[in-house]
C-alpha cells in the first residue's frame, strides 16, 4: 500500500497528509480550493482537479471532511469515490460522522468489492500536527490490519472497535466525555475570573490534581490569553455533539450533561461564533 489519495484537506487534515507523507506514501490530494493547499503541494502532495482523478490509482483513499451529508456527496455521488475506485481500494473515512452513514458505507462498498473502514480520530489539530492522534477503527479486522501502516504515520493510539459503524459510536463516547470536560473548564475559568483571581497561579494550582485533564492543558492557556483560533471548529463540535445526542436517544438515553452543552453551543452559532474553536463556550458565562 503505498499510493493514497486524500480528500479532505482541511485544519487536521493537512497535517495528516503531511505525516503520511513523512512516511514515505505517495499523496495525491483533492481540495475545494488549490490556493489553501499549496504549502502541502510545494512538500510533494499531487493536486487533483477531481475527486475521480485522485482516487484512481490509489491503493487506499482517506476522507476526513466536515458533514454526513458530504461524507455522502464524495462517497455516493457521480463520478466521485465508488464511481472511480478500483475494485479492491482500501475506503477509510476518518470524519466524524453517523454510525448509521458508516454501515451504508461499509455496506455498499463491500458490495462493490471496496475494503472500507470507519476511522475518526481524535486528538486535534496539535494531534494531527504531532502525529499522535487517537485513531477508532470499526470494519473486517483484517482490513485494520491491513491499514495500520497508515494509521500509524498519523496516530499512536490505534484502537479496533469491531464492526462497521463501531468506530464511529466509540468517536461519540468520546465527545460526550470532551463535552462535559470542557464545560467545566469553561465554567470554572469563569467563575474564577469574576472572583478576581489570577488565572495563571489557578492553572498552575489545579492542573495537577484531580481536576487536571487534557481539556484543561490544551484549553486553559487560551483561555487565559483570550485565543479563540480553532483548532477544532464549535460548528464541527455542534455537529458531532447532535450525532451523539441522536444516537443516544435512539437507545432511550437521556444524557442531561451534553444536552446542555449542546444548548449552550447552539446559542454561540447563533451569535455568528461557529468559526471559532470550541473553547469559545466560555463567552455563554
Amino acid at each position: 500500500m503505498k499510493k493514497i489519495g486524500f480528500i479532505g484537506v482541511g485544519i487536521m487534515g493537512k497535517s495528516m497528509v503531511r505525516n503520511l507523507m513523512k512516511a514515505g506514501f505517495e499523496l495525491r490530494i483533492f481540495a475545494r480550493h488549490k490556493q489553501n493547499v499549496e504549502d502541502v503541494i510545494s512538500e510533494g502532495a499531487v493536486f487533483c482537479d477531481s475527486i475521480s482523478d485522485c482516487v484512481k490509482g490509489s491503493d487506499a483513499v482517506i476522507t476526513i471532511v466536515g458533514f454526513p451529508p458530504d461524507v455522502e456527496d464524495v462517497y455516493f455521488s457521480p463520478g466521485k469515490i465508488m464511481a472511480s475506485a478500483a475494485k479492491g481500494t482500501y475506503l477509510i473515512d476518518m470524519t466524524t460522522t453517523s454510525p448509521s452513514l458508516a454501515e451504508r458505507l461499509y455496506r455498499e462498498g463491500k458490495a462493490k468489492g471496496f475494503h472500507v473502514i470507519d476511522a475518526p480520530v481524535t486528538g486535534g489539530d496539535t494531534g494531527a500536527k504531532a502525529g499522535t492522534l487517537s485513531i477508532l477503527a470499526g470494519g473486517d479486522k483484517e482490513d485494520f490490519e491491513a491499514c495500520l501502516p497508515l494509521f500509524k504515520a498519523m496516530g499512536t493510539n490505534i484502537n479496533y472497535q469491531g464492526k462497521a459503524g463501531n468506530g464511529q459510536h466509540a468517536k461519540m463516547a468520546n465527545q460526550i466525555l470532551i463535552a462535559g470536560a470542557l464545560s467545566g473548564v469553561c465554567e470554572a475559568f469563569a467563575y474564577a475570573k469574576t472572583k478576581g483571581l489570577d488565572l495563571n497561579v489557578l492553572l498552575k494550582s489545579v492542573a495537577t490534581g484531580a481536576a487536571g485533564s487534557k481539556q484543561l492543558d490544551a484549553f486553559g492557556p487560551k483561555l487565559i490569553a483570550g485565543d479563540y483560533a480553532p483548532g477544532f471548529k464549535l460548528k464541527h463540535f455542534i455537529k458531532d455533539m447532535t450525532l451523539a445526542d441522536d444516537e443516544a436517544k435512539k437507545e432511550g438515553l437521556h444524557l442531561g450533561v451534553l444536552e446542555h452543552v449542546l444548548e449552550n453551543y447552539r446559542a454561540l452559532e447563533k451569535e455568528g461564533l461557529g468559526e471559532d474553536g470550541t473553547q469559545s463556550l466560555i463567552k455563554r458565562y
